[in-house]
């Protein structure tokens, strides 16, 4: 409780909220009557699963609950407890239970209990012998299992605002539990810490509090938590909900030709520890896929960063990985690669994958000519122009076009040609 946490505990801990009315920045999930109020309140009757960034208010709200009045509170780590420990918490419940007692039960981090863990808890949660209350910081959606998924309230809290952390540092700087009002903080100093805090209470309390123990004269400026504070927090889990959201924006801030954008994008995942690799492939997919022959080196730029990666790794391969997202998002933009592949196989998938003409088939092994096989096959370089008319997709597919060039970069000359091409190959001309 952040009333017993004594001078010694972190500065974040003594502040933690004592009450609803301390909680900040969660109001769409704490108005009267809701699910998450009247949990804390002390008469909720359903599990809830609290999904959000680190800092939003998460243990406090569990904290919280396990004051609610009438209730027994086990808390379990997942980086600690194994199936054994629930077990042995669901049992107790359960005789609890017996006696008139609900036993509300915390688990910190639960996206990362293995499957098994998790399946350890459904009959208890489903026959409520215990209250669930589960703190993760990635969607559950990918990371909880769907029997206890359906089983929980999913309640998201928000990243706190700016003004939300400014309250919660003016808050600790003043609050006896705090720094009792023994330090001067200069506006600058709390715009600083705002800005390097990303939402995150946490991360602000603990600036605030390594800034005030180095102060020699009772200030805090902003020079003061520069030195004191390495960098901003990145919202970002390789394995979560943000990893997902990240790469999607990445990929629709290049598609979307905006460079800054995408450059940010990147910024984030190289800064978060994101693999380069991963990066890597999902340029030269996009190469491809968003630019494809409106700039066919695009995607020779991609496959260049993919080696750079391999080869020399970072931080030095991050300069390669900025150049392909820069060509990518700067490059004119076309569809057609993928609209080409796409209509092709939907004609397979549909059975449009006739015998494949005569003069077409292989010809290289004994009785090939007495079936018919390459017989007739005109040789396009015997030609002088190289291309000549001639069948060859299978009978039922003749005129369909796949590849439908755009007028964008280099794919305006590729249209004019490809028409051209086809009024040779198929005679029309």
């Amino acid at each position: 409780m952040a009333a017993a946490a004594g001078r010694s505990a972190p500065l974040a801990v003594r502040m933690r909220p004592g009450s609803l009315d301390e909680v900040l920045g969660q109001g769409h999930l704490l108005g009267s009557g809701s699910p998450l109020r009247r949990l804390v309140e002390g008469s909720g009757a359903a599990s809830v699963l609290l999904y959000g960034p680190p800092g939003t208010g998460k243990t406090t709200l569990a904290s919280l609950v396990s004051q609610a009045t009438g209730r027994r509170f086990e808390a379990l780590s997942a980086l600690t407890a194994g199936v054994k420990e629930v077990r042995a918490v669901v049992d107790t419940a359960r005789r609890r239970l017996a006696n008139g007692e609900r036993t509300v039960l915390f688990i910190d981090e639960i996206h990362r209990f293995s499957k098994t863990q998790q399946d350890a808890l459904l009959a208890a949660v489903e026959n409520r012998i215990v209250l669930l209350v589960g703190a993760t910081t990635e969607n559950p959606s990918f990371s909880v299992v769907a029997p206890l998924l359906s089983r929980s309230l999913v309640l998201q809290l928000r990243s706190l605002t700016e003004a939300d952390v400014r309250a919660v540092l003016l808050r600790a700087a003043a609050d006896p539990r705090g720094l009792a009002g023994e330090y001067t903080v200069t506006d600058a100093a709390l715009d600083h810490i705002v800005r390097i805090a990303g939402g995150d209470a946490r991360r602000a309390l603990t600036a605030l509090e390594a800034a005030a123990e180095s102060s020699l004269d009772g200030t805090v400026d902003a020079d003061l938590v520069a030195a004191s504070v390495d960098k901003a927090a990145v919202r970002y889990d390789r394995a979560g909900d943000q990893h997902y959201d990240v790469i999607s924006a990445f990929i629709k801030s290049m598609r979307g030709s905006d460079v800054d954008a995408a450059v940010h994008y990147l910024a984030r995942m190289l800064s978060a520890g994101e693999d380069p690799r991963f990066i890597a492939r999902r340029l030269m997919i996009h190469a491809s896929e968003d630019v494809g022959m409106a700039d066919p080196t695009a995607l020779q730029t991609a496959v260049a960063a993919a080696q750079v990666v391999q080869l020399v790794g970072l931080p030095e391969a991050r300069l390669a990985l900025t150049q392909a997202t820069v060509h990518i998002a700067t490059a004119p933009k076309s569809g057609a690669i993928v609209a080409a592949i796409d209509a092709a196989q939907r004609d397979v998938g549909f059975g449009k994958a006739g015998p494949v003409p005569p003069h077409l088939r292989d010809g290289h092994y004994p009785g090939a000519a007495a079936l018919g096989n390459a017989q007739g096959y005109r040789y396009p370089h015997d030609h002088p122009d190289g291309v000549l008319a001639q069948q060859y997709p299978p009978d039922e597919l003749v005129g369909a076009d796949y590849y439908r060039p755009t007028d964008h970069g280099y794919e305006r000359e590729v249209g004019a040609r490809v028409t051209k091409l086809r009024r040779i190959v198929r005679g029309t001309r």
